[in-house]
């Protein structure tokens, strides 16, 4: 073989191989596309209703259990992993509208602490914030309150990481460890500031967030624009 006929071969040797090396690499490795968003969205299992009665849901609850959904869904997690499993119960008519946000926050990578129903922590809403769990639905007074029903009542509000977002009214921060949040210049991962990837989602879904409240600010929480919804 010519000199010329060896450089010929090992060109057309070197194209069949390069493809496979470059595809080559660990799984997860920075070129490869990540995992998409899985979202499903179910009617409340016998399990779960007879674990909500009494704790989260009680006669006189202003929507019936069978108006709720739960929203099964992965997320990103604070370390840079996904996780599967996350739950959020909402009202059925804004149960789409709750997907779609989410599938935004994922795209853009966004953190979540964990993802857990409210029963999972008594149906208390002081536990489920100390351990900064993203939450929708608790049939319970609005914070502050005895004698009216808080949004998250109906399904139409949702408390996105609560430490890293706290509620905020004069002196008072719940959770208490959200006092270590409120520079909100200082932005850190899982914090929602003005105009930012979690607020527009939400926007676009037509929820409005608590942090443009006049008389307090509720960092964590974005609600629909009516309070109630037809069953």
């Amino acid at each position: 073989m010519s000199a010329r006929s060896r450089l010929i071969a090992l060109a057309a040797t070197a194209a069949l191989i390069a493809p496979l090396t470059m595809s080559a690499g660990p799984a997860g490795a920075a070129d490869d596309p990540p995992p998409g968003f899985e979202a499903t969205v179910r009617v409340v299992d016998e399990d779960t209703r007879a674990s909500m009665i009494g704790v989260s849901w009680k006669p006189g609850c202003p929507v019936p259990i069978d108006d709720l959904r739960i929203i099964e869904m992965n997320h990103w997690g604070f370390d840079g992993l996904i996780h599967d499993g996350g739950q959020l119960m909402v009202h059925r008519l804004v149960a789409d509208a709750v997907v779609q946000a989410f599938g935004e926050l994922f795209a853009a990578r966004f953190p979540i602490r964990r993802m857990e129903l409210i029963e999972a922590y008594g149906g208390s809403d002081d536990a489920s914030m100390d351990a900064d769990n993203t939450s929708a639905f608790n049939c319970r007074p609005i914070t502050g309150t005895t004698d009216r029903f808080s949004i998250h009542s109906y399904g139409q509000a949702i408390d996105l990481n609560p430490v890293e977002n706290p509620y905020v009214r004069g002196t008072t921060v719940l959770p208490p460890a959200g006092a270590d949040y409120l520079d909100r210049q200082d932005v850190r991962p899982g914090m929602i500031v003005k105009n930012d990837v979690v607020e527009k989602a939400f926007s676009d879904a037509k929820f409005f967030w608590g942090g443009d409240f006049n008389s307090l600010k509720d960092y964590q929480h974005f609600e629909t624009k009516k309070l109630r919804l037809p069953s």
